[in-house]
């Protein structure tokens, strides 16, 4: 087998080097690092950023363009790491696991909401197709993401929307989130699946309460999804119709997610989503209440 060859390329103030093998050592389309949790099936990316220089790493067909922090200058060290890259190859090391990354890798994120004891947490993939909304550990099944979170023993609710989870907890959330952002990025990072056969009905959020609806309950579904559901998903929640009184003209509906049991929660009920309804629903809609406020 020929040897591998590594050259580089540097410029004075260009904070990139370009690192050039004789024969090719990756995929014809770049693949990105921005740090070393990315780098599961590519260890040769791993390896460069044990360099404490090193801030992003790419690798190509036969190149590999690495990125310094702005703590030194490329021509003290690019010789350096052009030798590392070579022996590495060299002696038989791996650029990556797969021959093609196949995927790119998730990322979580933790969001606070307006409710002290929920935290969102969100994906850059789809996690589900539906809401759904577990109050316990027994109402997970075929649903694993949702049961190990309930491993958590300070875990009471868990909330699922299309690329998010919001979690109910009596903590400090600063004191907690990051180590259930890196579980549940781990997760999926691993390829878990989110679900896994059929889901229970009643935790299925579309399902519930919507049996044979009369008119003027279609009209307020339809303003609770196209005007209330989108501003409260912002913050981890979700407001679901429950029933419609035509006789006293009072409307309830469920606080589902980081609404469930947040302080605001009547503040919202009262001053926005009540006042919408008599806006939009004149005469029909007297009162909105929560029956889970």
């Amino acid at each position: 087998m020929n040897k591998y060859k590594i050259t580089s390329k540097v410029e004075k103030d260009n904070p990139w080097a370009i690192f050039v093998s004789n024969q090719s050592i990756g995929p014809p389309k770049m693949q990105t690092f921005e740090n070393i949790d990315y780098t599961k099936d590519a260890p040769l990316a791993a390896q460069l950023f044990y360099l404490p220089f090193v801030k992003t790493v790419k690798i190509g067909h036969n190149e590999i363009h690495v990125e310094r922090f702005d703590i030194l200058e490329w021509d003290e060290v690019d010789s350096e790491v052009a030798q590392q890259i070579q022996d590495y190859l060299n002696d038989g090391g791996m650029v990556f696991k797969n021959a093609v990354k196949s995927k790119d890798p998730v990322s979580v994120y933790a969001e606070s909401t307006p409710n002290p004891k929920a935290m969102k947490f969100v994906a850059n993939i789809p996690l589900v197709e539906q809401m759904l909304e577990f109050k316990s550990a027994e109402q997970t099944t075929n649903v694993p993401l949702a049961e190990k979170l309930f491993e958590f023993d300070f875990v009471q609710e868990v909330f699922f929307d299309s690329n998010y989870i919001s979690v109910h907890a009596n903590i400090d959330w600063n004191l907690h989130f990051i180590e259930v952002r890196e579980f549940i990025k781990d997760y999926l990072d691993s390829g878990n699946p989110v679900v896994t056969g059929p889901i229970n009905p009643q935790q299925i959020v579309s399902l519930r309460h919507q049996t044979q609806l009369t008119e003027i309950e279609k009209e307020i579904v339809d303003i609770l999804d196209n005007y209330v559901r989108p501003a409260v998903a912002a913050d981890g929640g979700n407001i679901a119709f429950d029933t419609y009184n035509k006789k006293n003209k009072t409307l309830s509906l469920i606080l589902q997610g980081a609404c469930s049991g947040c302080p605001s929660s009547t503040y919202t009920l009262k001053m926005g989503i009540e006042n919408m309804m008599k806006q939009m629903l004149p005469g029909k809609v007297k009162e909105v209440v929560a029956i889970n406020g």
